[in-house]
């Protein structure tokens, strides 16, 4: 039987602790880089990834960033549920970053490395875009390796699934 990993693509929040100034700082940055020439792009490039790299490793608690612990706390249950290990990654502020939990999944021996992330419907950039270019990126660094992404969802099963939840509320 071949062994499957699950890579749990989250979002990622900036922890409440973090440093106002420089999450400002990041942002501003983040934002300059999207129009940037080249020139003004070598030069804003290493102080922005200093500040990533700042921020995502970050020591996180669920006081200081309940995002992160709700994340390994759907991983845990997703573990229970498929058997499989889980491995969650990050699309932003947070480590491990998409790219370091897929090779992670390698790692530990996967076979197949599936993907699958909370983000249900359709419109967002994570989901559309970030997500399926780790994918292609992982597949390329590690060619015997099935990488699979779950996703999208069927939208009658995200309705079915809120319906049975507000079920609960009325």
């Amino acid at each position: 039987m071949e062994k499957i990993v699950i890579v749990l693509a989250m979002h990622g929040a900036p922890p409440s602790d973090f440093s106002k100034r420089e999450m400002a700082e990041l942002f501003s940055l983040h934002s300059r880089l999207a129009s940037a020439s080249e020139m003004e792009r070598r030069a804003l490039q290493p102080r922005y990834a200093e500040l990533d790299t700042k921020m995502r490793e970050w020591p996180r608690t669920s006081s200081n960033d309940p995002f992160y612990a709700a994340s390994q706390e759907l991983a845990e249950h997703l573990r229970q549920a498929t058997h499989c290990e889980v491995v969650v990654g990050f699309n932003e502020f947070c480590s491990p970053g998409l790219d370091e939990a897929l090779d992670q999944a390698v790692t530990k021996g996967a076979e197949k490395v599936v993907v699958v992330t909370p983000m249900t419907t359709r419109g967002g950039e994570h989901a559309e875009v970030d997500i399926p270019r780790a994918i292609q990126e992982a597949t390329e660094q590690h060619p015997g390796i099935a990488f699979r992404y779950a996703w999208p969802f069927p939208v009658p099963e995200v309705a079915q699934l809120l319906a049975d939840h507000i079920a609960h509320f009325v």
